[in-house]
């Protein structure tokens, strides 16, 4: 057989592709039954979740397509047992039929029924607290039982890994059992997803998220009168309308007038400039505001 290498960083972002579109799915569904009883779906959870990775493996598996991700990685199932060894027919190595019949059922049960059950049974004996039951040892037993086939799994979990990093084949147990491998679809192909414009966009939105934390913590006067030294049109804003509110820029509709500077302003807007601060200072002299007085009342 040709020895051929598969990038184990596209295995893993394919599996991990995976798991965002049917969290995608999952979230579509979720918003269709919005409008009924809250909490009734939180119940079939585990079936809600067996019932889309089926749906996924129906459309994809089952009829020798690639999963989502695999389809973005390049990447497709091939039964390692049936792949061929030396012949004409072998060109780059990545020849070789797709899983039998028997290897998708199987493949189907042990993800999807296993998922299904790991997480019912989870559910069920939380629910029954078979973890604190002290009276019923058969319920302890069995509690033991779960929590040694969960570490056990580990294991076995994490020495895969180890395997797959050293040959890069069969990320999880499943595949390494059914002889499974993932292989490139075509040889052709680019076999990684360019992530600069995601990248692009989730930075921005950090940044934009940050402006929109720290923007009303600043006080706005204060960041004008920093801004105004840098500011090449200094004379026009130093002589100013001297009857227009400095805040909003605008004739005052109910002028009142901070003292003791005696600047006009709007009655809305020097209300809650001083509302927010009780050391608000004038925007046109800088000097202390310690109360306001409607223009023309005494």
């Amino acid at each position: 057989m040709i020895p051929i290498s598969i990038s184990r960083v596209n295995q893993f972002d394919a599996a991990r592709l995976d798991v965002e579109m049917s969290a995608m799915l999952k979230e579509q569904l979720v918003k269709v039954f919005s409008l009924m009883k809250p909490g009734l779906l939180f119940q079939y959870e585990p079936e809600l979740d067996a019932f889309l990775e089926f749906l996924i493996w129906r459309f994809s598996i089952w009829v020798d397509k690639p999963t989502p991700g695999n389809a973005l990685m390049n990447l497709r199932y091939r039964d390692e047992r049936a792949a061929p060894i030396a012949g004409k027919e072998v060109r780059t190595g990545l020849e070789g039929p797709g899983l039998s019949v028997s290897q998708k059922i199987l493949y189907c049960i042990s993800t999807v029924g296993g998922q299904y059950l790991l997480s019912r049974l989870q559910s069920f004996s939380a629910f029954r607290r078979w973890g604190d039951s002290e009276q019923r040892p058969l319920a302890r037993r069995a509690w033991g039982l779960v929590q040694h086939a969960e570490g056990l799994y580990r294991a076995v979990s994490f020495f895969n890994l180890l395997l797959f990093l050293y040959g890069g084949r069969y990320k999880t147990i499943v595949e390494r059992i059914l002889k499974a491998r993932l292989v490139y679809g075509s040889p052709n192909m680019n076999r990684a997803v360019s992530f600069e414009y995601m990248n692009r966009q989730l930075v921005w939105n950090e940044f934009s998220e940050m402006l929109l934390l720290l923007l009303p913590l600043l006080n706005s006067s204060s960041v004008k009168k920093f801004l105004l030294p840098f500011s090449k049109d200094k004379s026009a804003s130093s002589s100013g309308d001297e009857a227009n509110c400095p805040i909003c820029i605008s004739s005052p509709s109910i002028p009142f007038v901070a003292l003791p500077c005696q600047h006009r302003y709007c009655y809305y807007c020097i209300r809650t400039r001083c509302a927010v601060t009780s050391s608000y200072r004038c925007a046109r002299c800088n000097e202390a505001v310690v109360a306001i007085q409607r223009q023309g009342s005494s």
